[in-house]
């Protein structure tokens, strides 16, 4: 019946047109409402998540920097191991060519450089005249040209047949580099006059004391003649050790001569 009314009375259908259209009017305004509601929950979802991507990328490139050092630390320190192993190599070689250069160069030196005397022969015996026998003079030396660089001479004469013991006979040093020669009988005196210095020898006298060995088989004396690259700057009178201590590491080249005696 309603119907036929509403189809039969045009007001009436207006009306429930109206009432339609404001229902649904209302319907959207709620919907508008929630979704005003919802919108800054949706916008607080979406900012939180941009930010833990932004932070899960920052951590990451972070921790990748990080791996990039650590790489970079790590080569660094395998070339400065390389480098320091290199260097090493390269010292210990270098220093192991200039040992076999300074020892050939002084076996050569030597073998050039030689110690002579017109008062006996090389190993032969010592005339008497040059012993406790005689007047205990000291005999004549001579040597030939040194190596360059020579700045003094030392001359020891020993006895190594004692038991026991190398006794001294004779410490001269600090002679000059012209010198090429000794003369007989050099003066017993702590200080020379060209500069040169004597020490004590092992009888407790100053300059040369001939051989003087014990009945028996024959001793065997030596003169060794040192070049030495410095002064000793030692003082008179110095001992066997004192003048020992004292030419070691300094020695361009060594000349020796041998004679023997008996009783």
């Amino acid at each position: 019946m309603q119907s036929d009314y509403s189809a039969t009375n045009p007001d009436a259908l207006t009306d429930q047109t109206a009432a339609m259209n404001c229902r649904d009017t209302k319907h959207m305004q709620q919907r508008q409402s929630i979704s005003l509601l919802h919108a800054p929950l949706f916008l607080t979802r979406a900012a939180a998540a941009r930010s833990i991507v932004r932070e899960c990328n920052r951590e990451g490139a972070i921790r990748n920097h990080r791996e990039r050092l650590e790489n970079y630390r790590n080569l660094a320190l395998l070339l400065c191991g390389a480098l320091l192993l290199a260097s090493v190599v390269g010292d210990s070689s270098q220093r192991a060519h200039a040992a076999v250069a300074q020892a050939a160069a002084q076996k050569t030196a030597e073998a050039k450089f030689q110690l002579t005397s017109s008062s006996f022969e090389a190993d032969a015996a010592i005339p008497a005249k040059y012993t406790c026998d005689g007047a205990d003079v000291s005999p004549v030396l001579a040597w030939t040209e040194p190596p360059a660089g020579t700045q003094s001479f030392a001359l020891v004469m020993d006895d190594p047949d004692v038991p026991k013991k190398t006794v001294i006979h004779w410490l001269l040093y600090d002679l000059p580099p012209t010198t090429r020669a000794l003369p007989e009988g050099v003066p017993t005196k702590a200080k020379l006059p060209d500069g040169s210095r004597q020490g004590k020898n092992d009888p407790g006298k100053i300059g040369y004391n001939g051989p003087c060995p014990s009945p028996g088989a024959a001793h065997h004396y030596f003169f060794k003649l040192y070049a030495l690259d410095y002064q000793t700057g030692l003082q008179p009178k110095a001992k066997g050790a004192d003048v020992e201590r004292a030419i070691k590491g300094h020695i361009l080249a060594q000349a020796e001569l041998i004679a023997r005696f008996q009783h």
